[in-house]
């Protein structure tokens, strides 16, 4: 004990980063072991799509919605999504997929739609920017759609 107390003492910075790496570490896990959304592949969303009732949501802004989003998607930003929420329960039980630009606020709106009851909530990750660069799958250009009332 002596030995690692002198350790620390003559490298505390090396000390401090993995005590860093290691709260981040526990952090991950944490957060992973308790969401109750699944993240999935873009080509996992379009099988999920064809093969089911789903509904998309994107939660990005109107001005990053209306260049390019996905075909059918409602856009509805993640900063409205609990307004949303009573236009939203009739799909509790509804496969929802949720995309944002690059999966980050699509997660956040994830943990949002679970903790108010929705079931099945997908989150794809990569949002659209793996949808259009990696996966090159089809995007609609232009409009919005209406949010839900």
């Amino acid at each position: 004990m002596d030995r690692f107390l002198e350790f620390a003492l003559n490298h505390y910075l090396l000390v401090m980063a993995v005590l860093v790496v290691l709260y981040f570490l526990i952090q991950d896990f944490t957060e992973t072991a308790f969401k109750k959304f699944t993240s999935i592949t873009p080509l996992l969303a379009v099988a999920k799509m064809n093969d089911s009732t789903a509904i998309i949501i994107d939660v990005r802004e109107p001005i990053e919605f209306m260049p390019s989003h996905i075909k059918d998607s409602t856009n509805i930003p993640l900063g409205k999504i609990t307004e949303e929420l009573p236009n939203l329960e009739q799909y509790k039980n509804t496969p929802i997929l949720i995309a944002c630009q690059s999966g980050t606020r699509s997660a956040t709106a994830g943990r949002l739609l679970t903790k108010a009851g929705f079931e099945h909530v997908f989150v794809i990750t990569g949002g659209m920017q793996s949808w259009e660069s990696d996966y090159k799958l089809p995007i609609k250009k232009g409009t919005i759609k209406p949010q839900s009332k």
